[in-house]
């Protein structure tokens, strides 16, 4: 039983790191939530880094302003993808 009780409150806290993740994203890009989830991800898949870790440094950058360079490159790949889409949509 104590070993589900962790299990859900780590996924608690990982469901909320990738929200925080994702306003940041959001307000980054001026995208939708939708939009932003879809940039969170790619940035994960093609820089081969798990969604939470991902989450995590792009939490800290919008309170410090430090990115990794691997992850910074590749977010702002997908947010220029974004911006070059008509109206915005995906």
């Amino acid at each position: 039983m104590r070993g589900e009780n962790a299990q859900l409150q780590e996924a608690v806290h990982s469901h909320a790191v990738v929200d925080q993740a994702i306003g940041v994203v959001l307000a980054a890009g001026q995208l939708t939530p939708d939009q932003g989830w879809d940039v969170l991800r790619e940035v994960s898949q093609r820089t081969n880094t798990k969604l939470r870790h991902v989450s995590e440094q792009i939490i800290t950058w919008a309170r410090t302003g430090h990115l990794c360079s691997e992850i910074h490159a590749e977010l702002d790949k997908q947010l220029a993808l974004y911006r070059q889409l008509p109206d915005r949509e995906a």
